[in-house]
């Protein structure tokens, strides 16, 4: 799949996840073979005011490109300043959310609010590419408002029209959020729409999801959020399915934890302790989620207070006897991990976002 110049073959995108996608989950994810990359959301004034946190947010390193950055925003003339200034950083793409269903963010008017008004999202786009200096332009979108209010083909169309490189599709409306089944139907309708690339997005918790996507719809790849949580094996896996036509399973345990502690050290190169512990303790239980002490740890990781304990605790699991690894759809625990949005953020304020 090409964007712009840019030639990704079949490999997977990871989505851009506020509090996640920071560099040391990006490198991890690179490792196991995602093909494209994205920082953590900013919003458009954020980036425009200099805010240091913002700036934060999307900074990257050259080792980690391909990589896009996402705004949130929806003034056509702040957004054309931010993408000059993001510009400037040489990402391989710049993305507009109008895909985010969180209240909070819908509520200013930020994310799928913009479903509602397609013409609008095209003037911003056509901004967008003016002021991009040649990198590409994508934006992320969902069906609609709901289900009575598809807006996707008419959406797209704007998005082509007005020089948009990229479309990701996420097969739910903004009333669904996370709580029924997508509609891959609506994928299909949006990649036969259009000539640019499509990727489609949502619920793809396994290797034979995202190959049921793609094959069903026609779309050119898939992007994977939560699908990738503790789990950016599912990348390699892919991969390997693509490559022999045979998913390898889930990893040892032992290269699991192996991959935990690998993480936790970027995290602590990253942002020094402090910071880094609440990040590992949620990327941790996120590893484990779908193995069999997974109840029994969630008490011990939690009331840690320090990496080293940390690190001394996941070590201590690769010791014990081999870990069952349980049916991923029976388990309740991943039940709702599957339904939830993206629920450490839910008391946050929309500053979260930078």
């Amino acid at each position: 799949m090409k964007i712009g110049n840019l030639d990704i073959g079949k490999k997977l995108f990871l989505a851009p996840m506020a509090e996640v996608t920071d560099s040391s989950f990006r490198k991890i994810c690179k490792e196991h073979g995602t093909g494209f990359t994205f920082t953590q959301m900013v919003s458009a004034l954020g980036v425009i005011n200099n805010n240091f946190e913002t700036l934060r947010l999307f900074s990257f390193s050259r080792t980690e490109k391909p990589i896009g950055v996402q705004i949130l925003g929806n003034d056509p003339v702040i957004i054309g300043e931010a993408v000059k200034e993001i510009s400037k950083m040489g990402p391989d793409l710049i993305d507009l959310n109008c895909g985010c269903p969180v209240d909070k963010v819908t509520a200013n008017n930020f994310g799928s609010a913009l479903l509602d008004y397609p013409k609008t999202i095209g003037k911003i786009v056509r901004k967008m590419v003016d002021s991009a200096d040649g990198i590409p332009i994508s934006i992320k979108i969902r069906l609609g408002k709901d289900k009575s209010h598809i807006s996707a083909l008419e959406t797209a169309k704007e998005v082509e029209e007005n020089g948009g490189s990229l479309l990701i599709v996420h097969a739910r409306t903004r009333a669904d959020k996370y709580d029924v089944e997508p509609d891959l139907t609506w994928i299909k309708k949006v990649k036969d729409s259009v000539s640019i690339p499509v990727v489609g997005n949502g619920s793809l918790f396994t290797p034979d999801d995202i190959k049921k996507m793609i094959e069903t719809t026609g779309c050119d790849s898939a992007m994977i959020a939560r699908g990738a949580l503790g789990n950016p094996f599912l990348f390699s896996r892919f991969n390997q399915l693509m490559e022999t036509g045979t998913d390898p399973g889930a990893p040892d345990f032992s290269f699991v934890v192996e991959t935990i502690l690998s993480q936790i050290k970027n995290l602590e190169m990253e942002f020094g302790e402090i910071i880094a512990l609440d990040k590992a303790k949620k990327h941790t239980i996120w590893y484990f989620k779908n193995y069999s002490r997974v109840d029994s740890l969630l008490e011990k990781v939690f009331s840690i207070k320090d990496l080293n304990a940390l690190r001394t605790l996941i070590k201590e699991q690769a010791e014990i006897e081999p870990a069952k690894l349980y049916n991923y759809d029976d388990m309740e625990i991943s039940k709702k991990f599957q339904k939830k949005v993206l629920f450490w953020l839910a008391d946050e304020p929309v500053k979260a976002f930078g």
